[in-house]
């Protein structure tokens, strides 16, 4: 089975790059594309649903895989 997403493996960067690299595909997506995101950075975990929020993207925490916290973020822009 394919995974329906498109994953960002932001698995190795420290902050602030995975929010900025987030934030840059995210930029870049028609609304309601529908993006994986794997982080290991802990302060990802608090970053990532943050600016989602204020930039008006939909983002729920899944369970954690492979070490990293794992998010289903669906691009909210206008």
């Amino acid at each position: 089975m394919t995974n329906p997403y498109t994953t960002l493996d932001l698995r190795g960067y420290r902050c602030p790059v995975p929010v900025v690299k987030a934030e840059s595909a995210l930029r870049q997506a028609k609304p309601g594309t529908v993006f994986e995101i794997l982080a290991d950075d802990p302060v990802a975990a608090v970053d990532l649903p943050h600016f989602c929020r204020a930039a008006g993207h939909n983002c729920i925490r899944l369970a954690d895989r492979d070490n990293a916290c794992v998010f289903k973020v669906t691009c909210g822009k206008e």
